[in-house]
């Protein structure tokens, strides 16, 4: 997947825009929370995940691991575009989206 890949995809969701988020792009969903992040440098999305789904999907590929820090623990997990397949970053970009857009209960 390619930069403009993941843009395309990532703002193809509703109400999503872009923002600057340290070294990275930040996608977030207006007046909402950012559910994924996109790093050039190596084509890589930090995209936010519940831990449960994070251990789902780190099962897919070793190209799928947890953010070596506390937002990983929390479900932030990195997933390395060249070599992950779209299809699975997204069901992934889904997943999160879902969980910041549907109300809590």
């Amino acid at each position: 997947m390619t930069k403009n890949d993941f843009f395309d995809l990532t703002l193809s969701f509703q109400g999503t825009t872009t923002q600057p988020h340290f070294e990275r792009v930040g996608f977030k969903i207006i007046h909402k929370r950012m559910f994924a992040t996109y790093l050039e440098r190596d084509n890589s999305a930090n995209i936010f995940l519940t831990p449960e789904e994070q251990r789902i999907f780190c099962k897919m590929s070793k190209s799928i691991f947890p953010v070596p820090n506390k937002w990983g623990e929390k479900g932030a997990t990195t997933f390395l575009l060249d070599k992950v397949p779209g299809e699975i970053v997204s069901e992934a970009l889904l997943s999160a989206y879902n969980a910041i857009i549907k109300p809590k209960k």
